[in-house]
């Protein structure tokens, strides 16, 4: 048995059994993968994949049982290689952090800066991408760290921790007719509307307040970035709806900002790790000069409990 073929296997199941992709991803042959795991199950005496053919389909009973194990070994060898490195290499390395584009623009610069002037000798690298992207870069490895408001605390391989809560803006030029009077939805919905694409930076509960009201309202454009969003509001488009955090009075004086908390539901913002995982001391500090609650005993401690533990509160 060795680590390669525990890696074909779980590529394969990653993959969806395609072992083209499977190939791709390990830098390798077809036939190269597909001699990996026979010999493995040749070597466990149980086949762990359903065969049509020479193509892998599923998972048999055998292969539902061993996957666990085989993912748990290669993330204790991943652990092993962290472990090593902070003796070796002690303060420099890659961190490679996973965000929203709203997180990225507008959470994380302060923290980034900051962390940077601690540890100089660490080089940043930033993946961009919607929640669910994000949890699958955290589980392929892609990113040591996730950012995100959605869906990180739904997969159980990953911990995901409350950094911070924050709320909407309904967004409209100065003078439009939003200003005049209360904010509600049903004042909003006889507006046309730019706000977020599906999935992405509370999304749903702009949907969601909407559909308790018995209102749809009228989306004519939705964008990844909030920077989209204003630029579209100032040519007279729609008026915007975007977390407050990506509205600051000065950059966006010829915007107005109204407070839109009472209308839609607050949303979080979490920070997501591997479970199980161990990650490079500078990891933690980063961690922690972004959510100065979340401490490296707070989050290693998230990381060793079983899934559907509480995670730290904020």
């Amino acid at each position: 048995m060795n680590f390669q073929q525990l890696r074909s296997v779980r590529e394969a199941v990653r993959q969806g059994f395609n072992l083209t992709t499977v190939a791709e991803a390990l830098h390798t042959s077809q036939p190269g993968i597909s001699r990996q795991i026979r010999e493995l199950e040749d070597e466990l005496g149980v086949e762990i994949f359903v065969r049509a053919g020479k193509r892998l389909t599923g998972l048999t009973p055998a292969g539902e049982r061993v996957l666990p194990w085989v993912e748990k070994a290669l993330l204790d060898v991943d652990n092993l290689q962290r472990a090593s490195d902070d003796f070796r290499l002690g303060d420099s390395g890659m961190l490679s952090i996973a965000a929203t584009h709203s997180q990225a623009r507008y959470a994380l610069p302060q923290a980034v800066h900051d962390f940077r002037a601690l540890h100089p000798k660490v080089q940043l690298q930033m993946h961009q991408g919607s929640p669910a992207q994000i949890a699958q870069m955290l589980l392929t490895g892609v990113a040591d760290i996730g950012i995100a408001s959605h869906v990180l605390a739904d997969n159980a391989e990953l911990v995901a921790l409350p950094c911070y809560r924050w709320t909407h803006s309904v967004v409209v030029p100065a003078g439009h007719a939003l200003l005049d009077g209360p904010l509600t939805l049903e004042r909003l919905s006889e507006h046309p509307v730019i706000t977020y694409d599906t999935g992405l930076t509370g999304r749903g509960s702009i949907d969601d307040a909407f559909e308790r009201a018995g209102l749809a309202p009228r989306v004519v454009l939705t964008a990844m970035d909030a920077d989209v969003i204003k630029t579209y509001v100032e040519l007279g488009l729609g008026v915007g709806i975007m977390a407050s955090i990506a509205f600051d009075d000065q950059r966006d004086s010829h915007l107005r900002a109204l407070d839109a908390r009472h209308l839609f539901s607050i949303n979080t913002t979490s920070v997501a790790v591997r479970r199980g995982g161990l990650l490079r001391g500078f990891a933690y500090d980063f961690i922690q000069t972004f959510a100065p609650h979340l401490t490296a005993d707070v989050v290693q401690q998230a990381q060793a409990s079983p899934a559907g533990v509480q995670g730290a509160p904020l």
